[in-house]
Protein backbone atom coordinates (compact mmCIF):
# COMPACT_ATOMS: atom_id res chain seq x y z
CA UNK A 1 0.00 0.00 0.00
CA UNK A 2 1.52 3.64 -0.97
CA UNK A 3 1.80 6.21 1.63
CA UNK A 4 -1.50 8.19 0.44
CA UNK A 5 -3.72 9.37 3.20
CA UNK A 6 -6.50 7.11 4.66
CA UNK A 7 -9.59 9.25 6.28
CA UNK A 8 -11.29 7.09 8.95
CA UNK A 9 -15.20 8.81 8.69
CA UNK A 10 -16.10 6.42 11.82
CA UNK A 11 -17.11 3.13 12.14
CA UNK A 12 -20.46 0.50 12.48
CA UNK A 13 -20.81 -1.85 15.24
CA UNK A 14 -22.91 -4.96 14.84
CA UNK A 15 -24.04 -6.88 18.40
CA UNK A 16 -25.87 -9.46 18.95
CA UNK A 17 -25.91 -13.68 20.01
CA UNK A 18 -24.81 -16.52 18.42
CA UNK A 19 -27.44 -18.98 19.16
CA UNK A 20 -26.20 -22.91 18.24
CA UNK A 21 -29.07 -24.95 16.97
CA UNK A 22 -27.06 -27.64 16.82
CA UNK A 23 -23.70 -28.49 18.50
CA UNK A 24 -21.02 -25.75 17.49
CA UNK A 25 -17.26 -27.97 16.79
CA UNK A 26 -14.13 -25.54 16.41
CA UNK A 27 -11.36 -27.54 16.97
CA UNK A 28 -8.31 -26.73 18.56
CA UNK A 29 -4.92 -28.09 18.05
CA UNK A 30 -4.49 -31.53 17.45
CA UNK A 31 -0.64 -30.95 19.87
CA UNK A 32 -3.29 -30.24 23.20
CA UNK A 33 -4.80 -33.67 23.27
CA UNK A 34 -4.35 -35.53 26.74
CA UNK A 35 -3.99 -39.06 27.66
CA UNK A 36 -7.30 -40.31 27.99
CA UNK A 37 -9.18 -37.40 26.42
CA UNK A 38 -11.81 -36.92 23.66
CA UNK A 39 -9.89 -37.33 19.59
CA UNK A 40 -11.13 -34.31 18.47
CA UNK A 41 -10.96 -31.36 21.35
CA UNK A 42 -12.88 -28.38 21.00
CA UNK A 43 -11.01 -24.66 21.65
CA UNK A 44 -10.99 -23.45 24.87
CA UNK A 45 -10.33 -20.15 26.28
CA UNK A 46 -7.11 -20.88 28.80
CA UNK A 47 -7.91 -18.37 31.48
CA UNK A 48 -11.50 -20.08 31.99
CA UNK A 49 -11.66 -23.56 30.44
CA UNK A 50 -14.87 -22.64 28.63
CA UNK A 51 -15.38 -22.83 25.01
CA UNK A 52 -15.20 -20.01 22.59
CA UNK A 53 -15.50 -18.70 18.90
CA UNK A 54 -12.83 -17.35 17.33
CA UNK A 55 -13.05 -14.77 15.78
CA UNK A 56 -10.47 -15.57 13.38
CA UNK A 57 -13.29 -18.74 12.24
CA UNK A 58 -16.51 -16.15 12.09
CA UNK A 59 -14.57 -14.08 10.23
CA UNK A 60 -13.11 -17.02 7.77
CA UNK A 61 -16.38 -18.52 7.08
CA UNK A 62 -17.58 -15.43 6.13
CA UNK A 63 -15.15 -14.66 3.56
CA UNK A 64 -15.13 -18.46 2.49
CA UNK A 65 -19.15 -18.47 1.98
CA UNK A 66 -19.08 -15.22 0.20
CA UNK A 67 -15.57 -16.35 -2.25
CA UNK A 68 -18.31 -19.53 -3.23
CA UNK A 69 -21.46 -16.73 -3.38
CA UNK A 70 -19.20 -14.55 -6.27
CA UNK A 71 -17.58 -17.54 -7.99
CA UNK A 72 -14.19 -16.07 -6.87
CA UNK A 73 -11.36 -17.14 -8.28
CA UNK A 74 -9.41 -18.85 -5.08
CA UNK A 75 -5.87 -17.57 -6.52
CA UNK A 76 -4.02 -17.66 -3.18
CA UNK A 77 -2.62 -20.31 -0.67
CA UNK A 78 -3.44 -19.71 3.11
CA UNK A 79 -2.08 -23.55 3.56
CA UNK A 80 -0.33 -26.05 1.65
CA UNK A 81 -2.12 -29.30 3.27
CA UNK A 82 -0.48 -32.27 3.19
CA UNK A 83 2.53 -32.68 1.14
CA UNK A 84 3.23 -34.73 -1.58
CA UNK A 85 -0.69 -34.93 -2.33
CA UNK A 86 -1.56 -31.46 -1.50
CA UNK A 87 -4.71 -33.19 0.89
CA UNK A 88 -6.49 -30.20 3.28
CA UNK A 89 -5.03 -27.35 0.73
CA UNK A 90 -6.92 -23.88 1.63
CA UNK A 91 -7.09 -21.00 -0.82
CA UNK A 92 -9.00 -18.21 -0.80
CA UNK A 93 -9.43 -14.78 -3.52
CA UNK A 94 -7.34 -12.29 -2.88
CA UNK A 95 -7.32 -8.90 -5.51
CA UNK A 96 -4.33 -9.15 -7.04
CA UNK A 97 -4.83 -6.38 -10.13
CA UNK A 98 -6.59 -3.33 -10.48
CA UNK A 99 -9.46 -5.42 -12.02
CA UNK A 100 -9.47 -7.60 -9.24
CA UNK A 101 -10.10 -5.09 -6.74
CA UNK A 102 -12.38 -3.11 -9.13
CA UNK A 103 -14.78 -6.16 -10.24
CA UNK A 104 -18.09 -5.87 -10.24
CA UNK A 105 -19.38 -9.34 -8.83
CA UNK A 106 -16.45 -10.33 -6.58
CA UNK A 107 -14.06 -6.82 -5.78
CA UNK A 108 -15.97 -5.95 -2.49
CA UNK A 109 -14.24 -9.14 -1.07
CA UNK A 110 -11.35 -8.07 -0.43
CA UNK A 111 -12.18 -4.47 0.41
CA UNK A 112 -14.06 -5.73 3.44
CA UNK A 113 -12.07 -8.73 4.58
CA UNK A 114 -8.41 -7.82 3.50
CA UNK A 115 -5.06 -8.31 1.42
CA UNK A 116 -1.73 -9.41 1.81
CA UNK A 117 0.57 -7.21 3.33
CA UNK A 118 2.47 -6.47 -0.03
CA UNK A 119 -0.13 -6.12 -2.56
CA UNK A 120 -0.21 -3.16 -5.22
CA UNK A 121 -0.95 0.65 -5.25
CA UNK A 122 -4.57 -0.20 -6.45
CA UNK A 123 -5.65 -0.82 -2.95
CA UNK A 124 -6.70 2.10 -1.50
CA UNK A 125 -7.85 1.50 1.93
CA UNK A 126 -7.65 -1.08 4.70
CA UNK A 127 -9.45 -3.62 5.31
CA UNK A 128 -13.14 -2.70 6.69
CA UNK A 129 -14.12 -5.49 8.76
CA UNK A 130 -13.06 -6.60 12.09
CA UNK A 131 -14.19 -9.60 14.34
CA UNK A 132 -13.97 -10.19 17.70
CA UNK A 133 -13.41 -13.35 19.57
CA UNK A 134 -17.04 -14.29 20.96
CA UNK A 135 -17.06 -15.99 24.37
CA UNK A 136 -19.69 -17.95 25.97
CA UNK A 137 -22.72 -16.06 27.58
CA UNK A 138 -22.82 -15.92 31.09
CA UNK A 139 -26.22 -17.62 31.20
CA UNK A 140 -25.00 -20.73 28.76
CA UNK A 141 -22.16 -20.68 31.32
CA UNK A 142 -24.93 -21.35 34.34
CA UNK A 143 -26.77 -23.53 32.21
CA UNK A 144 -24.57 -25.94 30.87
CA UNK A 145 -22.30 -26.12 34.06
CA UNK A 146 -26.10 -27.36 35.75
CA UNK A 147 -26.55 -29.70 33.13
CA UNK A 148 -23.27 -32.14 34.51
CA UNK A 149 -22.16 -32.39 30.67
CA UNK A 150 -19.79 -35.06 29.42
CA UNK A 151 -16.82 -32.60 29.77
CA UNK A 152 -17.47 -28.98 31.26
CA UNK A 153 -20.02 -27.15 28.97
CA UNK A 154 -19.15 -29.54 26.44
CA UNK A 155 -20.56 -33.05 24.98
CA UNK A 156 -19.00 -35.66 23.50
CA UNK A 157 -20.03 -37.11 20.57
CA UNK A 158 -19.35 -40.76 19.23
CA UNK A 159 -19.05 -41.14 15.60
CA UNK A 160 -17.48 -43.91 13.17
CA UNK A 161 -14.57 -43.62 10.65
CA UNK A 162 -15.61 -46.33 8.07
CA UNK A 163 -12.52 -47.55 5.67
CA UNK A 164 -14.03 -47.75 2.42
CA UNK A 165 -11.92 -50.77 1.30
CA UNK A 166 -12.28 -53.40 4.27
CA UNK A 167 -15.48 -51.37 5.89
CA UNK A 168 -13.82 -51.37 9.30
CA UNK A 169 -15.02 -49.18 11.99
CA UNK A 170 -12.85 -46.66 13.79
CA UNK A 171 -14.82 -45.17 16.87
CA UNK A 172 -13.67 -41.82 17.85
CA UNK A 173 -15.14 -39.08 19.95
CA UNK A 174 -15.99 -35.90 18.71
CA UNK A 175 -16.17 -32.89 21.57
CA UNK A 176 -18.91 -30.26 20.80
CA UNK A 177 -20.85 -27.38 22.56
CA UNK A 178 -24.37 -28.36 23.11
CA UNK A 179 -27.47 -26.75 20.94
CA UNK A 180 -28.72 -24.28 22.86
CA UNK A 181 -25.62 -22.66 24.19
CA UNK A 182 -25.37 -19.31 23.22
CA UNK A 183 -21.93 -17.00 22.70
CA UNK A 184 -22.56 -13.49 23.39
CA UNK A 185 -22.15 -10.56 23.07
CA UNK A 186 -20.78 -10.88 19.67
CA UNK A 187 -19.21 -7.45 17.83
CA UNK A 188 -18.52 -6.97 14.05
CA UNK A 189 -16.84 -3.52 13.39
CA UNK A 190 -16.89 -2.65 10.09
CA UNK A 191 -14.44 0.77 9.43
CA UNK A 192 -15.79 3.39 6.59
CA UNK A 193 -13.26 5.36 4.76
CA UNK A 194 -16.18 6.53 2.58
CA UNK A 195 -20.64 7.08 1.87
CA UNK A 196 -20.52 4.81 -0.03
CA UNK A 197 -19.10 2.01 1.64
CA UNK A 198 -22.69 1.02 2.79
CA UNK A 199 -22.42 -1.00 -0.62
CA UNK A 200 -20.02 -2.85 0.98
CA UNK A 201 -21.69 -3.37 4.47
CA UNK A 202 -24.40 -4.46 2.48
CA UNK A 203 -22.20 -7.10 0.98
CA UNK A 204 -21.80 -8.39 4.96
CA UNK A 205 -25.24 -8.85 5.87
CA UNK A 206 -25.43 -11.21 2.80
CA UNK A 207 -22.66 -13.10 4.29
CA UNK A 208 -24.13 -13.76 8.00
CA UNK A 209 -27.71 -14.37 6.49
CA UNK A 210 -25.24 -17.41 3.87
CA UNK A 211 -23.91 -18.24 7.16
CA UNK A 212 -26.49 -18.86 8.93
CA UNK A 213 -28.14 -21.29 6.00
CA UNK A 214 -24.43 -23.25 6.17
CA UNK A 215 -22.59 -23.76 9.05
CA UNK A 216 -20.00 -22.77 11.65
CA UNK A 217 -16.83 -24.41 12.37
CA UNK A 218 -15.94 -28.75 11.88
CA UNK A 219 -18.62 -31.28 10.90
CA UNK A 220 -21.33 -29.16 9.63
CA UNK A 221 -21.88 -32.27 6.33
CA UNK A 222 -22.69 -34.17 9.62
CA UNK A 223 -24.96 -32.06 11.58
CA UNK A 224 -23.01 -29.61 14.02
CA UNK A 225 -22.36 -25.95 13.81
CA UNK A 226 -26.07 -24.13 13.02
CA UNK A 227 -26.36 -21.31 14.41
CA UNK A 228 -28.44 -18.34 14.38
CA UNK A 229 -27.71 -14.41 15.36
CA UNK A 230 -30.16 -13.01 17.66
CA UNK A 231 -30.87 -9.87 19.70
CA UNK A 232 -28.86 -7.77 16.67
CA UNK A 233 -28.47 -4.03 17.49
CA UNK A 234 -26.27 -1.35 15.63
CA UNK A 235 -24.43 2.19 16.47
CA UNK A 236 -22.07 3.90 15.08
CA UNK A 237 -19.53 6.69 16.04
CA UNK A 238 -18.28 8.72 13.69
CA UNK A 239 -14.72 10.28 14.28
CA UNK A 240 -15.58 13.33 16.52
CA UNK A 241 -16.92 11.11 18.66
CA UNK A 242 -13.25 9.90 19.11
CA UNK A 243 -11.92 13.00 20.62
CA UNK A 244 -15.46 14.92 22.37
CA UNK A 245 -17.54 13.25 24.80
CA UNK A 246 -20.48 12.10 23.24
CA UNK A 247 -22.41 8.75 23.26
CA UNK A 248 -22.74 6.40 20.47
CA UNK A 249 -25.21 7.04 18.14
CA UNK A 250 -27.23 4.10 17.82
CA UNK A 251 -29.54 3.43 15.00
CA UNK A 252 -33.29 2.99 16.44
CA UNK A 253 -33.91 -0.65 17.36
CA UNK A 254 -36.41 -0.89 20.02
CA UNK A 255 -35.05 -4.72 20.47
CA UNK A 256 -32.50 -6.59 19.37
CA UNK A 257 -33.74 -8.15 16.40
CA UNK A 258 -33.12 -11.72 14.37
CA UNK A 259 -30.64 -11.50 11.28
CA UNK A 260 -33.88 -12.17 8.87
CA UNK A 261 -35.43 -8.95 10.91
CA UNK A 262 -32.49 -6.90 10.66
CA UNK A 263 -32.21 -7.87 6.45
CA UNK A 264 -36.17 -7.71 5.49
CA UNK A 265 -36.39 -5.48 2.93
CA UNK A 266 -37.31 -2.07 4.74
CA UNK A 267 -35.65 -2.45 7.70
CA UNK A 268 -32.22 -3.20 5.49
CA UNK A 269 -33.24 0.30 3.48
CA UNK A 270 -33.83 2.02 6.33
CA UNK A 271 -30.54 1.25 8.07
CA UNK A 272 -28.50 1.63 5.23
CA UNK A 273 -29.92 5.20 4.18
CA UNK A 274 -29.42 5.97 8.03
CA UNK A 275 -25.39 4.93 8.01
CA UNK A 276 -24.99 7.06 4.56
CA UNK A 277 -26.94 10.24 6.22
CA UNK A 278 -24.52 10.19 9.16
CA UNK A 279 -21.20 9.94 7.31
CA UNK A 280 -21.74 12.27 4.65
CA UNK A 281 -22.94 14.89 7.15
CA UNK A 282 -19.84 17.16 7.64
CA UNK A 283 -18.09 17.00 11.23
CA UNK A 284 -18.57 20.33 13.25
Amino acid sequence: MSNRSVHLLGRVFLTGNIETKTGLRIGDSQSNLTIGGVDLPVIRNRQNNQPYIPGSSLKGKLRSLSEKYCQAPLNFTIHRGKQPTGQGKVEIHIAQSQEDYDHSRYGWISKVFGTTGDAGDFIKHPNRLIVRDVMLDPKSQDELYKLKTDLPYTEVKWEAAIDRVTSAATPRQIERVPAGAVFGPMELVFNFYQPTDTVLFAHLLTALKLLEDDYLGGHGSRGSGKIAFNALKVFLRKGADYHEVKDEQRFYLPKGLTLAELTAKDKKKDLLQWVVDEFSQKEG
